[in-house]
């Protein structure tokens, strides 16, 4: 009997049958895809940023005529009017469409306006501290959007290093995107723990995209490298948002200079000019010069090779994926040795150690939530202590995720507690004070590893928990240093 793919709490959240998941791809992503992908099992986003109310209307009763209830519609305030914005938000609300998807900064009372409205919001993040920003106000699931992303990309780190980190802190499902394109892809995030891969450029190539063929025939034509992140393409979205493409004479700069150049006209979608420089990428709907617009294109790109329909790209994902999730996640090869009993003894010894693993991801959780929270909560002026704060806090986060991946390694499953020093720590109302005590916990999580070191047996963590022992010695002297100790906080 051939493997078959999980259904994943955040499938069933959503409300589909496969662990794959179409971004929310603006312009692109419209309702025949949509529709496409939802039959096949998966679950589709309309991308729906900055599109007028009649075009968002006509392509959910699009989706629904085909006889499809469940799917989302993808927003994005930072790139939206702010008048636009809550108008496409009463649409949703009045349509009462399922699910909304949102992304780029966390905006607290959209995501409490939409759940107010019984709307299911997946809030797509570019870090750590996003995910915790869009979980705590109120985000029913999370994307992890890694660099390797086509499109607009929030976050600067490598989905592995992200995913890990998100998911060591996060109380909600989550998903994973950023150059996934085939079924190892989608395997590969789900054995780390994601429970749904998100795909952007894959789709593109599809019969049912909206992309115009020019931007599907150089997504096939392609190669791995072909990639680039850059700002040239800037105008309709706010500063420093860079973007993933296929490079091309706008980002070798043989287009002019995408700051200080004078806005041209390079094409029209129905009346509408589109800007040189602009994040219109080629659609159907539009002429012009096609290849100088966004050409958007993840790092998967080199696995794209053909244009294939929607429904048979999800199939093939979730066959290919089964599969290859089978071989990550079978049973691993019993430990050798010629003593009997040292199968158990060696799995023994790793539950010991995972046990161990699991006390400290626990405590550098709660580290992560106290500083997150305390630098909230400073004041202007306070400029030099949100920085030693937040410093603070992307170790805490960065040593979750590594020991999120050095639990999974052991074949155990990582603790989704936190630690009771955090609630300890957060009834200290004294800033100072609950910096000391902070680092009090810092020393003891310093003692444990110190303890765990002299005794590990697997060399192939080492590396990552002196780094972590370093990091936190490190930062107790700084905080000391802050505080005017001049000995570490025991």
């Amino acid at each position: 009997m051939p493997a078959t793919l999980p259904r994943t709490p955040l499938c069933d959240l959503l409300g589909c049958r496969l662990p794959i998941v179409l971004a929310g791809m603006g312009g692109v992503s419209r309702s025949q895809l949509v529709a496409a992908v939802t039959q096949a099992g998966g679950f589709g986003f309309l991308g729906m940023v900055r599109e007028p109310l009649a075009l968002i209307e006509r392509e959910v009763a699009a989706v629904r005529a085909a006889g499809h209830a469940r799917f989302g519609v993808n927003l994005i305030p930072a790139g939206t009017d702010a008048a636009l914005l809550a108008s496409q938000i009463d649409l949703c609300i009045a349509l009462q469409v399922p699910v909304v998807g949102l992304f780029w900064d966390v905006h607290a009372p959209v995501v409490e306006r939409l759940r107010a409205a019984g709307i299911t919001v997946v809030h797509q993040v570019g870090s750590a501290r996003h995910a915790l920003a869009a979980q705590a106000a109120g985000a029913h699931a999370l994307i992890a959007q890694g660099r390797e992303a086509g499109g607009h990309v929030h976050g600067r780190q490598p989905l592995a290093e992200l995913l890990g980190e998100v998911l060591a802190l996060a109380e909600v499902p989550v998903a994973a995107a950023g150059g996934l394109a085939d079924g190892q892809d989608v395997a590969r995030v789900l054995a780390a723990g994601a429970q749904a891969a998100v795909l952007g450029t894959a789709f593109i190539a599809t019969e049912e995209s909206f992309a115009h063929d020019v931007h599907k025939q150089h997504l096939l034509a392609a190669q791995a490298g072909d990639t680039v992140l850059t700002e040239a393409f800037h105008i309709n979205w706010p500063p420093h948002a860079p973007v993933r493409v296929l490079a091309c004479p706008v980002t070798r700069g043989e287009r002019g200079d995408p700051q200080a150049s004078p806005r041209t006209v390079i094409g029209e979608e129905e009346g509408r000019p589109i800007y040189l420089f602009s994040t219109d990428s080629p659609l159907r709907s539009m002429t012009g010069e096609l290849e100088a617009m966004a050409l958007y294109a993840g790092c998967g790109v080199g696995k794209v090779d053909a244009i294939v329909p929607a429904g048979a790209l999800v199939q093939r994902l979730a066959q290919d994926a089964a599969a290859h999730l089978a071989l990550l996640t079978e049973p691993a090869v019993e430990y050798a040795s010629p003593v009997c009993y040292a199968p158990q003894f060696e799995r023994q010894r790793d539950d010991a150690l995972a046990a161990r693993l699991n006390e400290l991801l626990e405590a550098e959780r709660a580290g992560a939530r106290i500083t997150l929270e305390s630098a909230r909560a400073l004041q202007p002026g306070q400029e030099d202590l949100r920085a030693l704060i937040e410093a603070v806090h992307d170790d805490e986060v960065k040593w979750c995720g590594m020991l999120l991946r050095a639990l999974r390694s052991l074949g155990a499953q990582p603790s989704s507690r936190t630690g009771d020093f955090y609630e300890r720590a957060m009834a200290v109302p004294d800033l100072g004070e609950r910096l000391a005590f902070l680092n009090r916990g810092q020393g003891w999580v310093a003692r444990k590893v110190r303890e765990l070191l002299a005794e590990l047996e697997h060399e192939e963590l080492r590396a990552g928990l002196d780094a972590m022992l370093q990091g936190h010695q490190d930062n107790l002297a700084l905080v000391n240093n802050r505080l005017g100790l001049d000995a570490p906080v025991r």
